[in-house]
């Protein structure tokens, strides 16, 4: 199967250019953008990477469970694979999976390898499973959610 090509790029709808559309003044956004970094809504900015183009074509969940469930099984866990370059983001879940891990990899064969040598040996884990990401697709803006 050959890699899907990326979507034409569109222009960001960020809060600004609503602002614009709003006709709210350049100063006005400005001093609102300073605001919410200011007071923590607005931590960083990042750059979309296209995972194939850093030899990242496969990407997967990894749902695990660990034992002994103790805070020090589970501040090991997070801290040593959140360090391993094939994972990307480690949610530290509540149900029957303790975590749920985003991975990439070069391919299938590569994904096989990362999971038989980090997480077959670890003593703590006592079972795992893996969910092959066929699309990723984010939500780029974040509008307020009504109230119920």
């Amino acid at each position: 199967m050959s890699p899907r090509p990326a979507p034409p790029a569109r222009r960001p709808r960020t809060p600004s250019s609503r602002w614009g559309q709003a006709g709210i003044a350049p100063s006005t956004r400005l001093e609102r953008i300073r605001l919410l970094r200011q007071r923590g809504v607005i931590r960083g900015y990042h750059a979309e990477v296209a995972l194939p183009a850093p030899n990242r074509g496969v990407q997967a969940m990894v749902a695990a469970t660990v034992r002994p469930l103790s805070r020090q099984v589970v501040v090991e866990f997070e801290r040593s694979v959140s360090r391993l370059p094939e994972v990307l983001s480690v949610y530290t879940m509540a149900g029957s999976d303790d975590f749920l891990m985003h991975v990439t990899a070069q391919d299938i064969e590569h994904l096989h390898s990362f999971l038989l040598d980090r997480f077959t040996e670890r003593r703590e884990i006592l079972g795992f499973r893996t969910m092959i990401i066929y699309q990723h697709l984010t939500n780029q803006v974040l509008d307020p959610v009504p109230p119920p």
